[in-house]
């Protein structure tokens, strides 16, 4: 993938003017890779890139890692003049004071320690700090071709496992060795790893981020598999509900009326409708069939460099949709000590609509 991680930069930074920051600090992080290729590991030592409107950014590194700096990404289109290195027992805060206003407002990528932000207020009493995400994330979120290349190839990887997945036999085994199968079968269909692999059988289905563990999966038992993996940089994350011969009794009405938010809120994607109302459209379905209350987490939540990122599709979200969004659409219904049910696609915002990233079968999958 060829990025400009210059032009990520500038268009932060204007951003940043129109917004009237100051500045943007940002530490190692997602947010740092996409705005220079470089990814190191977040650690005591400061490392921190700081953008301005109008100027050149600056990252400052350990002087151990310098190195590391100048080969990454942003050594090829950071003048190496602008990566400065500190040595251990130097005030690296007092360097990215340097680079900073005496007043003004900063933004602080979400990734930085309390420490280091700790720090940068001793150094400069005089700025106000506030969180980047809401600048960055309107970045990230919408995907040039490229991204979204990325991602459709993750997608294909889960959707492949996913039929793998339905061929095996789940009938008398563990939860985590059906979620041993996921993460191998997710590196077999291109992922570099398994960042996730969710099993939750019958009851436990009920538990929307329940941990596969050693239950033994029974007849008629729901399960619920949640995977996904990166792939290029870029993540999957799919959710299909199977169950295991004859389905327990409300399993296929609840099934149905999941399929039916899911669909719903899927079709109701494209530019202009903004995140909630994706959200309320899942929702009103589930409500308006008595399990409102059983349908309590967010409709849906930002995936690319993270798993979870902006735009997060759920009540309060006034963010307008835009071509080259992707996202989750999951709603589900959990009746706990019985069963649940949840459906889950990848989709990206189209110049009049929306693109599926995940087309395996959102059917109801009887598995031996």
């Amino acid at each position: 993938m060829t990025v400009d991680h210059a032009d990520r930069r500038a268009r932060l930074a204007a951003v940043a003017t129109r917004e009237g920051l100051d500045a943007v600090v940002v530490a190692p992080s997602p947010d740092l890779a996409y705005l220079t290729g470089y990814d190191p590991m977040l650690m005591e030592r400061l490392t921190l890139l700081v953008v301005r409107p109008g100027g050149e950014a600056l990252m400052v590194v350990p002087e151990l890692e310098r190195p590391l700096a100048l080969d990454s990404a942003a050594g090829q289109d950071l003048d190496p003049d602008r990566i400065v290195g500190w040595r251990d027992g130097a005030d690296p805060y007092a360097l990215v004071a340097e680079a900073l206003p005496r007043t003004g407002r900063v933004a602080v990528g979400d990734r930085t320690w309390a420490s280091h932000v700790l720090e940068l207020q001793r150094v400069a009493p005089g700025l106000a700090f506030e969180a980047a995400s809401p600048t960055i994330g309107r970045l990230r979120s919408v995907k040039d071709e490229d991204e979204l290349a990325a991602l459709r190839r993750a997608g294909r990887g889960a959707d492949e496992t996913f039929r793998a997945i339905c061929g095996t036999r789940f009938l008398g085994r563990r939860e985590e060795e059906v979620a041993a199968d996921l993460a191998e079968l997710l590196v077999a269909n291109g992922h570099r790893r398994a960042e996730f692999t969710i099993v939750a059988s019958g009851p436990s289905s009920a538990s929307p981020h329940h941990e596969p563990g050693g239950r033994t999966i029974l007849p008629h038992d729901a399960v619920v598999l949640d995977f996904g993996g990166e792939l290029a940089g870029y993540y999957s994350d799919t959710t299909r509900t199977v169950v295991v011969g004859e389905p327990p009794v409300g399993l296929a009405e609840v099934f149905a009326i999941v399929h039916e938010a899911q669909e719903a809120a899927v079709r109701a994607v494209r530019p202009g409708v903004t995140a909630q109302e994706i959200d309320r459209i899942a929702r009103r379905i589930i409500d308006d069939a008595g399990y409102g209350e059983r349908f309590f987490h967010r409709t849906g939540h930002g995936i690319g460099l993270e798993v979870h990122e902006p735009p997060y599709i759920i009540e309060g979200n006034d963010t307008v949709l835009e071509p080259g969004m992707t996202f989750s659409v999951e709603p589900g219904i959990y009746l706990e000590g019985r069963f649940g049910a949840r459906i889950e696609d990848i989709v990206a915002v189209t110049a009049d609509g929306v693109e599926r990233l995940n087309r395996s079968t959102r059917e109801l999958q009887v598995v031996s």
